[in-house]
């Protein structure tokens, strides 16, 4: 949708749905309205080309329309969890560059805190404001709405990975190929790309993540989208037939939640207007993609692929059954390389490190950081996302276990290195190895195991050190004392001997 096709939208149908959240909704010509007051707001607080405002992710209306008139206004936002804590936070807003935060009130503590020490305005919506914080609907009401700058750079949103470092890296979303001549060709180009098919699209994950933030791309491209604030298994199928939805963005632990789901309250809402259900994040189970489809029909396509580079591989309903366990064949601009321990290509069948070859400009890149994206790649233009496999004679792409130190809790990806840095600061701590174990609900979870420094530790205390230095989510589920921790034939930690225990086969990952 181009500026004048949201503004054609608003004519032409005012009081037709455009956002709704758990508690509002809001038509498309209070959207316009409200996009065209946040351009103003937010060329105000971000003026210069390399500004940002950060947004936390907070499932709600606001998130939607912060992110767009961003889109619109040409200044880049900041995709936030709204877990971190002030200490992180505090490291993730100047690594992005941000002038602001937009803040729920899940956030809005630790938002307040950090944005007291950078100096930063703090927006807060969903809830009064209090003290210093800036209220988001007089924000909004006291100011009027401004023209679209003229040839203002594109400014795609950035978004967040935990680094195998132990430090958040950033990524621009890859929604658009090619370069743009401004943020009005941008808009436009994110909206002829939307990628789902027409009608309400349902939010069902945190809009801090890639995957429920392109929601964004529909949503510019005037379809409704409607907002889950937190997933519930069967409030997911009640919306899907109140709102005739048509398309969402789920990762497995939300199929498994949903297949959990007794008979009688399955069968009682039709989800029969589902055309395209999208799943990555983490590997499915093949037992559970195949109940998925046995209810919801043949609608589900699987992306593999990540943030820093986009989807490099895709599957149909039709194709996994054919080729379950499979991610599906690669997309273009890509072609996939698999690569054996001595760097060399190997052929059909054989299990290596999977990697791809991509032009000019499609590769992995972070933000501020060469170094992070040159280690991305084992070759000029051929680069890597940490995981092991093979493709078969027929193009399609299997993944067996994973190289990169990353776990994939819930589809959200958890690197142990973040975890591992705080629990080293504890006293009673000597070495510390975070891994990956089976968990039901979440498919992996995070376990500690620690060889202690004298006595051993309370568990509790542990994590309530952990706690309070990183978002909950990043901490161990589960601690372990051991006596030593296991190390290879050079003394490196082996974390594929460390996990192989916990798990029932030779494949230490879930899926």
């Amino acid at each position: 949708m181009s500026l004048q096709s949201l503004d054609r939208r608003a004519r032409d149908l005012p009081y037709g749905t455009a956002l709704a959240d758990d508690t509002e909704t809001v038509s498309w010509s209070r959207l316009a309205d409200q996009v065209g007051r946040l351009t103003r707001r937010l060329l105000e607080v971000a003026p210069g080309p390399d500004d940002r405002v950060a947004v936390l992710g907070d499932n709600a209306v606001a998130t939607m329309t912060a992110h767009l008139a961003g889109l619109r206004a040409g200044v880049g936002t900041v995709a936030v969890s709204r877990q971190l804590t002030a200490r992180e936070l505090v490291d993730l807003l100047g690594d992005a560059g941000a002038r602001a935060v937009i803040t729920g009130p899940a956030g809005e503590a630790a938002a307040r805190q950090a944005g007291a020490e950078l100096g930063l305005p703090v927006v807060v919506h969903g809830t009064p404001a209090t003290n210093d914080a800036i209220d988001w609907t007089r924000w909004l009401a006291e100011a009027d709405p401004a023209p679209v700058p003229a040839g203002r750079p594109a400014r795609p949103p950035l978004v967040y990975t935990s680094g195998t470092t132990g430090r958040a890296r950033g990524t621009e979303v890859r929604w658009v190929t090619g370069p743009v001549a401004d943020s009005v060709a941008y808009l436009e180009e994110v909206a002829a790309r939307s990628g789902f098919p027409p009608g309400p699209h349902l939010v069902c994950g945190p809009l801090q993540h890639n995957g429920p933030l392109t929601a964004l791309r529909h949503l510019a491209a005037g379809q409704p989208v409607v907002i889950l604030g937190r997933f519930d298994a069967e409030e997911f199928p009640r919306r899907v037939e109140q709102w005739r939805v048509t398309s969402s963005v789920m990762v497995p632990t939300h199929f498994t939640r949903l297949l959990a789901l007794q008979e009688e309250i399955r069968t009682r809402y039709d989800v029969s207007s589902l055309l395209q259900v999208s799943h990555t994040g983490s590997a499915c189970p093949p037992e559970v993609k195949r109940a998925m489809i046995d209810w919801f029909g043949p609608v589900l396509t699987e992306s593999y692929g990540a943030s820093e580079a986009g989807t490099v591989a895709r599957i149909s309903s039709e194709e996994w059954l054919a080729h379950p366990g499979s991610v599906g064949r690669v997309q273009p601009p890509f072609d996939v390389v698999v690569t054996g321990d001595d760097g060399r290509p190997l052929p059909a069948g054989e299990l290596g490190l999977l990697a791809f070859r991509a032009p000019e400009g499609r590769g992995v890149r972070y933000h501020a950081d060469p170094e992070k994206t040159k280690a991305a790649y084992l070759a000029p233009g051929i680069f890597t996302l940490g995981d092991i496999g093979y493709v078969d004679p027929d193009g399609y792409i299997f993944i067996t276990d994973r190289a990169a130190d990353v776990v994939v809790s819930g589809g959200v990806n958890l690197y142990p290195a973040e975890s591992e840095a705080v629990l080293r600061e504890h006293p009673a701590v000597a070495e510390v190895a975070v891994i990956g174990v089976p968990d039901p609900d979440f498919g992996e979870s995070l376990r500690a195991l620690v060889v202690p420094d004298g006595g051993e530790p309370a568990a509790e205390e542990l994590d309530r050190f952990c706690r309070e230095r990183l978002a909950a989510y990043k901490c161990p589920k589960s601690y372990e004392f051991v006596p030593e921790l296991a190390r290879n034939a050079m003394g490196k930690l082996d974390k594929r001997a460390m996990r192989r225990p916990y798990w029932s086969s030779e494949r230490t990952i879930a899926g």
